[in-house]
């Protein structure tokens, strides 16, 4: 049964309209990941909760028993979600009752945790002199990234280490110590066998995966990014084999993939305060920010980027971001984007949005869509930094 305080509204005769279309709220949660899947949208709060939408309606849900809810991805029927508490759950969707949602194990594996507890050799001192098995995270999980391909799943944590995991069998293949000097904050699989990693520490890291005979071997082939301010979000473009950086201190920089390297090819200017997400889609680039706007940009030919719009109407920080496509809308002309933002004022909004065209400035359920430029005076920007996302 809903809550009491449960809102949610959507436009009426939607007939694909781009701007927003709908927004969601519960007033006892605050929105710190989700992850879009065929119609179901699922949100992870402060709370330990889990819950699914369809519609813009609550549809079903789930609670870790501890844990806020920090990365949410989705694999057929397999949720995975990685928490605060140091875990890695993986839940099940019911083939039979699809609002059947049930826990299903653990990462890693309650076999591997004892057979890897038994050898000295596999713990290792973190502070305090304190002894953990090399296998577990001893602090926050912040980010997940899946390569379906290869059935691999990678976390990265506050303990500053990479981890490699065969999510067959829950087994962990590969830990990568001190991967960073500080928390990792985001972790991304990339293109031509990179995986990327993002840290309060100032830097972008690229890793290059090795397949072995029993697991996977991981080594640091560029330092993309070194600075002052945290790195807060990363995200890849397939179709342009672009990485994209978000950092404290408001700019998107972004490498572009060639020759076996990634060369800088320049920095989005559009945020007053910290990118805290971002996301990607066709020709469409998304930066979610704590100055509660949302930049689109779109990438033209010879790397340029505009920014076709800024979304705002989020009364909280813009934390996550989710993205998909609108096959009742889109053509091959002109693709047309589901945008899902979650913030920390309690909402998440759901937005249409077309690669070719920006939508004129109007307001619609309290959300609305600019063309303004983004703020270019360098004066605004906060250099504060930002550690653990």
């Amino acid at each position: 049964m809903m809550s009491p305080n449960f809102t949610s509204s959507a436009v009426k005769n939607d007939i694909g309209q781009t701007g927003l279309i709908g927004s969601i709220m519960k007033d006892d949660d605050l929105i710190y990941s989700l992850a879009a899947s065929g119609d179901m949208l699922f949100t992870g709060t402060d709370s330990k909760n889990i819950r699914v939408w369809k519609n813009l309606k609550e549809f079903s849900g789930f609670k870790a028993k501890s844990g806020l809810v920090k990365a949410i991805i989705v694999l057929g029927d397999r949720i995975f979600t990685g928490h605060q508490d140091c875990k890695i759950r993986c839940w099940k969707l019911s083939s039979s009752n699809p609002g059947l949602i049930k826990r299903n194990g653990s990462f890693p594996s309650l076999t591997d945790f004892l057979k890897s507890s038994i050898k000295p050799k596999n713990y290792i001192e973190v502070r305090r002199k304190r002894n953990v098995l090399r296998i577990k995270h001893f602090d926050a999980v912040s980010c997940l990234s899946l390569n379906e391909e290869l059935g691999l799943m990678y976390s990265g944590s506050w303990d500053k280490t990479l981890k490699v995991w065969r999510i067959s069998n829950f087994k962990c293949l590969e830990s990568v110590d001190e991967a960073h000097d500080d928390a990792i904050n985001s972790v991304v699989v990339g293109f031509d066998s990179f995986v990327f990693t993002g840290s309060a520490d100032g830097t972008v890291k690229a890793w290059k995966r090795e397949l072995l005979e029993k697991g996977t071997k991981h080594s640091m082939i560029q330092l993309l990014l070194k600075q002052e301010n945290a790195v807060t979000a990363l995200a890849v473009s397939r179709e342009s084999a672009t990485l994209y950086c978000g950092s404290s201190d408001g700019f998107v920089n972004f490498w572009e993939h060639g020759n076996q390297t990634l060369s800088h090819a320049g920095a989005l200017r559009g945020h007053k305060m910290a990118v805290l997400c971002l996301a990607t889609a066709g020709n469409l680039v998304f930066s979610g920010s704590a100055d509660k706007t949302i930049c689109v940009w779109r990438r033209e030919e010879g790397g340029i980027h505009t920014c076709m719009s800024v979304l705002t109407g989020h009364g909280g920080p813009v934390k996550c971001l989710a993205v998909g496509e609108d096959h009742g809308t889109s053509t091959v002309s002109d693709r047309k984007w589901i945008v899902y933002s979650g913030s920390l004022d309690k909402s998440v909004k759901v937005w249409r949005l077309s690669e070719q065209h920006a939508p004129d400035l109007k307001e619609i359920q309290r959300g609305f869509l600019t063309r303004d430029k983004p703020d270019q005076d360098h004066k605004e920007r906060t250099n504060e930094k930002v550690w653990h996302f």
